[in-house]
């Protein structure tokens, strides 16, 4: 498991715990990126200006990114969180 997946895992983890406090919680931005790191390492190819700033289109092959079951999950955990915040990174 990379470090990118590893820190997005743990964002995750963190969100999941009871009491907390909110200013413990990840950011918005740190949201977008856990979920956009799951998305890299999966050769996503970026389309935003912030996508491409943040991530190295270089090495990337696809548009339509394949992830398996805990991907999904962490993708759907993360996304929901940044729904449940009004997040809008980007």
């Amino acid at each position: 498991m990379t470090i990118r997946l590893l820190a997005a895992a743990a964002a995750t983890f963190v969100l999941s715990l009871p009491g907390v406090a909110m200013a413990a919680k990840p950011s918005c931005y740190d949201l977008w990126y856990a979920r956009n790191a799951i998305y890299d390492e999966n050769g996503y190819c970026f389309k935003s200006d912030l996508g491409q700033d943040v991530f190295d289109n270089s090495d990337c092959w696809t548009s339509k990114p394949k992830f398996s079951k805990a991907e999904w999950a962490l993708i759907e955990a993360i996304k929901d969180e940044e729904d449940a915040r009004n997040c809008h990174v980007n």
